[in-house]
């Protein structure tokens, strides 16, 4: 199969092209400004991305007219947030009270707005769907101002981590959790119209609602002489202390639920990073652990 490639999702031209050509039967939409920094710094970049780029996608494949699924991955930021100690479910108040968490808030409402705007006849041949993950580790991760890749960064070169809010939680998960959930509504969507317009919240188990501080710690435990320290927890952008989310929708729909706990989630992050950073190839060790999990979901 010949591989294509598109740019960027943000610009025009070029788009409706390149799904004519590819002819896709589902897609996955993960093309997006995805650190909270960057969204604060340049929003119009990250509002073209996140939401134009979307609208420009939906525009395409309904325009093509073929049969297709489309899953819209978002964010569990989409929610707006009141530090609830309940996780939120997919019918909770969108909002946003930074620039990144509110473009993902405005994605979910223009996919809603969509579906009710142009796919709702009986004969729509576009079958579209959300996904709302909690926070994803994993090996691989390289970008900036996240908490792994930037805990790696520094034990790699001696230096102590600086962390702003050891105690806020988050919904921690590998990232194998929800691609697993991706690809159970992309199949889902395919064959049954009822998930046409929902949205999935994709999250841990609430044990796995841990503080950064707790999992640095257990990322740790694999590297020698390493340590951490707390700053004053200031930024430019406003960050939430509590976010959880609750997946009883996947679990009783999809039949999805996360297996892995939040020690098995670090350590495999840990281990990714630790073993790349003695030599390993990048695509070996996810191979390696792909056939773990596929082994533990039996």
């Amino acid at each position: 199969m010949k591989e294509e490639r598109l740019s960027d999702i943000g610009e025009d031209g070029g788009l409706e092209a390149f799904i004519k050509n590819i002819k896709p039967d589902i897609v996955f939409h993960l093309a997006a400004e995805a650190i909270v920094g960057n969204a604060h710094k340049n929003p119009i970049d990250a509002w073209q991305t996140n939401v134009m780029g979307t609208l420009r996608l939906l525009n395409a494949l309904k325009n093509d007219n073929r049969e297709c699924s489309l899953v819209v991955i978002t964010s569990d930021k989409c929610y707006e947030n009141n530090e609830w100690v309940w996780g939120y479910r997919e019918k909770d108040e969108l909002g946003g009270k930074d620039m990144y968490s509110a473009s993902k808030a405005a994605v979910e409402i223009l996919v809603r707005g969509f579906v009710y705007s142009y796919l709702m006849e009986e004969g729509n041949k576009l079958m579209l769907a959300t996904a709302r993950a909690g926070n994803v580790i994993g090996g691989g991760d390289w970008s900036d101002y996240r908490l792994v890749p930037d805990c790696i960064r520094s034990w790699e070169r001696g230096r102590t981590v600086e962390l702003r809010n050891p105690r806020s939680t988050r919904p921690w998960q590998h990232v194998l959790e929800p691609l697993r959930g991706y690809l159970q509504l992309g199949y889902s969507l395919s064959i049954d119209r009822s998930f046409h317009g929902e949205a999935f919240n994709f999250g841990p188990d609430a044990a796995n609602s841990r503080g950064v501080g707790d999992l640095v710690r257990e990322l740790s435990l694999k590297w020698e002489g390493v340590d951490w320290a707390e700053t004053d927890g200031k930024t430019e952008f406003g960050e939430s202390s509590l976010l959880a989310l609750n997946c009883d929708k996947a679990a009783a729909r999809l039949k999805w639920r996360p297996v892995l706990s939040f020690t098995q989630t670090a350590s495999m992050t840990s281990e990714w990073y630790f073993l790349h950073n003695e030599g390993s190839e990048a695509e070996e060790l996810c191979k390696e652990q792909i056939c773990t999990y596929v082994d533990m979901l039996k």
